[in-house]
């Protein structure tokens, strides 16, 4: 699998299909054959045995291909308004977020927001979490009370590659580790 590649079809299925001239659909598809020919055209290599292994290589499976083959799309992370249709399910009592000991004070103050993407991002364990956080600084990992959330009316979805969504994470429900202990 080409890493770089990866990050081709991150950056073009969740943030700028324009930039090669590529459209998705409402819920974030896009034909693969215009997919190819437009990523060729835009001087960035592209195959259907790559994209295929790309897909299928991948330990964080950030892509997923329709069931007629047709289209694929990126299973979450979207800064371009998509309805990915995922149905509002119940997740684990708690859930965790990854992110940089620079940012805690605005996480205090005003809980997890989405951003530039569309929805918070959170795992179902600790270990991913603190990757994620390591990416952007001095890791440190969130604890999110996500049962008493659920339990309050707050929706969370689960995308196709198992991450967990929100629209937002409001502090009273964060515990930031080692501090321990939810609120």
């Amino acid at each position: 699998m080409s890493v770089q590649t990866s990050k081709f079809l991150s950056y073009v299925l969740r943030h700028a299909p324009e930039s090669i001239g590529l459209t998705l659909d409402v819920n974030g598809w896009a034909d693969i054959a215009d997919l190819i020919d437009k990523a060729n055209a835009a001087n960035q290599p592209l195959d259907i045995d790559t994209l295929h292994a790309v897909v299928t290589e991948s330990d964080k499976k950030r892509f997923k291909i329709s069931e007629d083959g047709k289209r694929i799309r990126a299973a979450q992370g979207h800064s371009v308004p998509v309805a990915l249709g995922h149905a509002p399910i119940e997740p684990p009592p708690i859930l965790y977020h990854g992110t940089a000991t620079r940012f805690l004070d605005s996480i205090r103050e005003k809980g997890l927001l989405a951003g530039e993407r569309q929805q918070v991002h959170l795992s179902s364990d600790m270990l991913t979490a603190e990757k994620v956080g390591q990416r952007h600084g001095k890791p440190v990992v969130l604890t999110i009370d996500a049962g008493r959330m659920f339990s309050e009316g707050i929706s969370f979805f689960q995308a196709d590659n198992g991450v967990w969504l929100t629209d937002t994470v409001p502090p009273a429900y964060i515990a930031i580790e080692p501090e321990g202990g939810l609120p």
